[in-house]
């Protein structure tokens, strides 16, 4: 596993094109979101591939659009027979993911798109998220983009009607999902999707009983599983241990206490900013 996705960023560290030096950071960020090690290689041996074409084609990070992705499948490859439509097709998606990602770092300039259904209802669950269930910007991007894309496979650009949405549909969804991501990354997924499901069942789309349609994510293990808390004892214990006449004891105390009582995970922590406070 491990040997894959070094493999991949060895493959992305020899790129020359105008996407060189965003290649690596965008690979490791796959890895990091737990896509599965033989995925990450096919997406960054088909990201160096149009870096190679954007290099000949003069084509500047600044200018790249869609264009530039429908102009790199129609060129002409040196290959002895036609390439198969279910090629094309996993090229594109790649590249299409690849800018994406591009687009969200403003590296280049963003697709003039249409508003749908889709991204409406995704981003109002977003905003729930966060003034109604107060998760972390991370936590509330993920949540989104997995309901977008449940909706956007489910309905495409057309009306939403989720009374419509059928147990088969969320498995199928979940199923499809599984292909390329690793067991921690399914996890934020099936999450992601119940949060959305009773999203709807707050608004009176959908009946409580399709959230428990969500399937569950298999974490078989050989070891002893890890606890998931520790004694209110041992928490007191850790946080006065905190020297409170230091910067450095201030500093793991107000971190203890993060977590133990207001339950945020360490990377929300990390992220945690100054006017994420509510200080009045």
């Amino acid at each position: 596993m491990e040997r894959t996705y070094q493999s991949a960023i060895a493959l992305v560290s020899r790129a020359a094109g105008p996407l060189a030096s965003h290649l690596e950071p965008w690979v490791k960020s796959l890895i990091d979101k737990q896509y599965v090690p033989a995925v990450v290689y096919v997406k960054a041996r088909h990201a160096a591939a149009f870096d190679r074409w954007l290099s000949g084609q003069h084509v500047e990070i600044e200018h790249l659009g869609d264009v530039h992705l429908t102009q790199y499948q129609d060129r002409r490859r040196r290959v002895s027979q036609p390439i198969r439509p279910a090629t094309r097709q996993q090229e594109r998606r790649e590249l299409v993911h690849l800018l994406h990602d591009l687009r969200e770092q403003g590296l280049c300039p963003a697709a003039r798109v249409d508003i749908t259904p889709a991204d409406d209802l995704a981003a109002s669950f977003g905003h729930h998220l966060l003034h109604q269930q107060g998760l972390a910007n991370s936590s509330i991007e993920r949540y989104r983009i997995v309901a977008w894309q449940f909706l956007k496979e489910r309905y495409g650009g057309e009306a939403l009607d989720l009374s419509s949405v059928a147990s088969a549909d969320i498995v199928s969804f979940v199923q499809r999902q599984a292909k390329h991501l690793q067991p921690s990354g399914m996890k934020c997924v099936v999450n992601g999707l119940r949060s959305f499901l009773r999203y709807a069942q707050y608004r009176g789309d959908v009946a409580a009983e399709l959230v428990a349609a969500v399937p569950a994510v298999c974490g078989w293990a050989c070891t002893p599983d890890v606890p998931k808390a520790i004694a209110a004892e041992h928490a007191r214990r850790a946080i006065d241990s905190c020297d409170p006449s230091t910067a450095i004891g201030l500093r793991d105390r107000a971190v203890l206490l993060l977590l133990a009582r207001l339950g945020l995970r360490a990377r929300e922590v990390i992220a945690l900013q100054l006017e994420d406070c509510d200080w009045a």
